[in-house]
């Protein structure tokens, strides 16, 4: 497995050794020799951040052992390995556990620190769980590595992406942002935390438009750019690490995207010197969750105080030293000789960036870890360990008191783990905010932290200014579909995301109040949904109304009606004396008239909001005047056929039908109506009714009839009678001018007739208050037909014609007419 040793880079003799695998070195190249020697690899790039993280070891080592309370009379050594490529990492790993074969037992390491890479971390556990050795890491941030059966000796102090995961997720439920798209690489880190980050979303509605991958070689870059330029996704979270970033993000910039807000990993979000000019149109307003910022008093003048002379046996040392300064150890006509005194302040790299302690202090807090566990491996007092509360162990197994960890180190940042071996999250939300040189200040615009209560983990700070993405000047809008508005529903299309989802209009008759409504709601029966379909409204309700225009016309038509039967009463009542009026039964002449009055007054009963009084009266009412009106005229026309039989020589038929007799018979008629009426209020009476089945948009205030039996009755009765003065005055039609009143009737029961035939159809077909139009019509025009018919023709002679208003011209003979 080891295949070859050597990685060891920096060293430290103690009492007790920590281990530490580095990646100092990257990006191998494979030199084959065409296969005639023997291949071989080297490294040609330097990576800074990981020399700064071996140096924060050597600091962290150095301030413990100042420290008279931890680790009293015991000093601590260090051993960090440099490996360039996966394979020569584990290689470094397995040297780190086997040690130096010479010092035996004594120079093992108590726990090894590292990987920064996920990926290399899960590869170097597998081996280092079988021999109880713990292994924690500062940086490797992948959730698999919180899976304790397969990593039991896995611990550290840089929070899982599971929680990253979750912070980014309520991120974008925060703005809103449903609809986003995600570019990944291979490795544990970036595939595993896409994918995890698709599964959390799609929890809280947010729908991944596109994964798209990306490789350093560069062959699927075309169609990435395409899909970022057709895609609807405003937002787009770059889940990689830090060296696919800086090869991604040099690639982007030739390319004019724009129009996007980038979110990106801890991995790459506060990185500076990702930033320039020609970055500006993707990196400005990104955002991420970074690791808080941390104070370590003396840390940055460690660092910056470093020369190749105090690692004098490093040869990759000399490499940084020649690469910061752009200068050279050995004889050289192209560059500057390195003194190795040059001041590391002037230089601008991760390694000089002391600013801003984030990762940094990750190490720091790995090494206090192990030296604290060490500490109370060591507190033994009567064969138990106040720490576990279990016997003491033996001085090798560290892994034991790691678990039960909780302390606070020099700069105030509290260690402990929960049962999968994961340190508490805290993370600060961070906006890259890129000037016009394309230089970058990342500010702090909120905080994500899991040991809050839910509803308060995630929180932006107050009055903070905030640079949005796609050169925005608000929250950019992120999503495949809008949501769906009050008065409409949401329907999942199957075909698509969740997040691309139909609105769909609410039915008639239903509504919906919130904003992406499943399903639309019924309104209750006396409600009716407004425009908009957001709320119900109170139907409005619709009866013939006094205010309206045909309730106005009607009204008027029936006080004219009123008015004409009351002018054509004076005009009987101030011509009483003469012949016309005396001739046909004057004392009959005048109930009709008010019988006509009262049917003209009957008809007003009609227009207005029903109410239980007026839907019995206008019926009854009705249908009492109206036979009290055909029971006059029935009346007159039996007087004109008995008076015609009278003159007849041996006849005496009026005696058989005098004044009495004509009041008995109104009245007996009149009577029988009274009955009909009585028993149809008593047993099933006229109500009134909000009619909601006719029209579903307004409700109809109407009379029921209560008894439909009680209502034809009264409807029958009067054109039974009607039917009968037709016929008599049918045969009447033929008499003498003088007695000619018959014709009138005939005439006047005609048009009645016609009136009240057409009725019944219209009566039965017409909606809502057009109803009671329709019977204000037939009592109006039937009403109209009687007066005109009998009443005006006299009124024309007393008025017009008084000349033919006297006994002579009546008794006169005038050839008859037919009809």
């Amino acid at each position: 497995m080891i295949g070859q040793t050597g990685f060891k880079e920096f060293s430290k003799d103690g009492d007790l050794i920590i281990g530490g695998v580095f990646a100092l070195s990257t990006t191998r190249k494979l030199i084959d020799n065409g296969y005639h020697a023997l291949p071989y690899t080297y490294c040609k790039k330097l990576n800074d951040r990981e020399l700064k993280f071996a140096r924060i070891v050597m600091f962290t080592v150095e301030e413990i052992n100042r420290d008279t309370k931890l680790l009293p009379g015991l000093s601590l050594g260090y051993r960090l390995y440099n490996g360039c490529g996966e394979e020569n990492l584990i290689r470094a790993a397995m040297e780190a556990v086997n040690g130096e074969d010479s010092k035996g037992c004594a120079d093992q390491i108590q726990a090894l620190l590292g990987h920064s890479s996920s990926g290399v971390s899960k590869d170097i556990n597998i081996i280092l769980s079988p021999l109880s050795i713990p292994q924690v890491s500062h940086l490797s941030t992948c959730a698999c590595l919180s899976d304790k059966r397969q990593f039991p000796t896995f611990f550290r102090t840089v929070p899982s992406d599971r929680f990253q995961i979750i912070g980014l997720v309520q991120l974008m439920k925060y703005f809103d942002w449903r609809w986003v798209g995600i570019i990944y690489c291979q490795g544990v880190y970036s595939e595993e935390g896409t994918m995890a980050f698709a599964k959390e979303a799609e929890k809280e509605g947010i729908c991944v438009e596109y994964r798209l991958p990306y490789s350093k070689t560069h062959v699927k870059f075309p169609a990435i750019v395409e899909a970022l330029r057709k895609s609807s996704s405003k937002v787009v979270l770059l889940f990689l690490p830090l060296s696919f970033t800086k090869s991604f993000l040099s690639e982007i910039e030739k390319y004019n995207i724009t129009g996007k807000q980038w979110v990106g990993s801890e991995a790459w979000i506060t990185q500076t010197d990702l930033a320039s000019v020609g970055r500006k149109s993707v990196l400005q307003g990104a955002m991420g969750f970074a690791l808080p910022q941390a104070s370590i008093p003396g840390l940055g003048e460690f660092l910056l105080s470093f020369k190749p002379s105090d690692e004098p046996q490093s040869a990759i040392v000399k490499d940084f030293w020649e690469s910061f300064f752009d200068c050279s150890f050995s004889p050289s006509n192209t560059s500057a000789t390195c003194t190795g005194t040059e001041d590391l302040s002037t230089v601008s790299s991760d390694y000089t960036d002391v600013t801003h302690f984030r990762p940094e202090n990750n190490v720091y807090k790995a090494v206090y870890l192990v030296a604290y566990a060490i500490h109370s491996l060591l507190q033994c007092h009567n064969g138990s360990n106040p720490t576990t509360g279990k016997s003491c162990v033996t001085k090798d197994q560290v892994l034991e008191h790691i678990k039960y960890m909780n302390f606070t180190t020099q700069s105030g940042a509290k260690v402990f783990f929960d049962e999968n071996g994961d340190s508490v999250a805290q993370y600060d939300l961070v906006n890259w905010q890129i000037k016009d040189d394309g230089s970058v200040e990342i500010v702090n615009i909120g905080q994500f932290d899991t040991s809050l209560p839910e509803g308060q983990k995630f929180k932006l700070k107050d009055n903070t200014r905030i640079v949005w993405g796609g050169n925005s000047i608000e929250v950019p809008r992120s999503v495949c579909r809008e949501p769906c508005p009050p008065g409409t529903r949401k329907a999942i299309n199957k075909r698509k995301p969740v997040c691309c989802f139909d609105c769909f209009e609410c039915p008639e008759g239903t509504i919906s109040n919130e904003t992406n409504s499943p399903d639309c709601l019924i309104c209750p029966p006396e409600f009716w949904p407004n425009e908009k379909k957001d709320q119900c409204l109170p139907k409005p309700t619709e009866y013939l109304s006094y205010k309206e225009i045909m309730g106005a016309l009607l009204t008027g038509f029936g006080c004219v009606g009123i008015f004409l039967s009351l002018l054509t009463l004076i005009i009987f009542l101030t011509h009483k004396e003469t012949p016309i009026v005396k001739a046909n039964n004057s004392e009959l002449s005048f109930l009709l008239l008010f019988s006509l009055t009262l049917c003209f007054l009957c008809s007003l009963t009609f227009i207005g909001r029903p109410s239980d009084w007026s839907c019995m009266l206008r019926h009854t009412a009705f249908g009492i005047t109206f036979v009290l009106c055909i029971s006059c005229v029935l009346g007159k026309t039996i007087v004109v056929l008995m008076a015609f039989r009278a003159t007849l020589p041996g006849r005496n038929m009026m005696k058989w039908f005098g004044p009495a007799q004509q009041r008995l018979s109104v009245l007996s008629f009149t009577l029988v109506q009274v009955v009909i009426c009585v028993l149809w209020l008593t047993t099933n009476p006229p109500f009134p009714r909000m009619n909601m089945i006719y029209y579903k948009d307004k409700i109809i205030l109407e009379c029921a009839l209560g008894s439909a039996v009680g209502f034809w009755a009264v409807l029958g009765y009067i054109g039974l009678l009607a039917l009968l003065c037709f016929i008599l005055a049918f045969f009447a039609r033929k008499l003498p001018d003088s007695f000619n009143e018959a014709k009138l009737i005939t005439f006047s029961m005609l048009i009645f007739c016609a009136v009240w035939i057409t009725f019944i159809p219209a009566y039965v077909s017409s909606p809502g208050k057009f109803t009671v139009a329709v019977e204000i019509f037939a009592i109006l025009a039937s009403s109209f037909a009687l007066l005109t018919c009998i009443f005006v023709p006299k009124c024309y002679i007393i008025i017009f014609r008084p000349e033919q208003n006297s006994k002579r011209h009546l008794m006169g003979k005038i050839p008859p007419r037919t009809l």
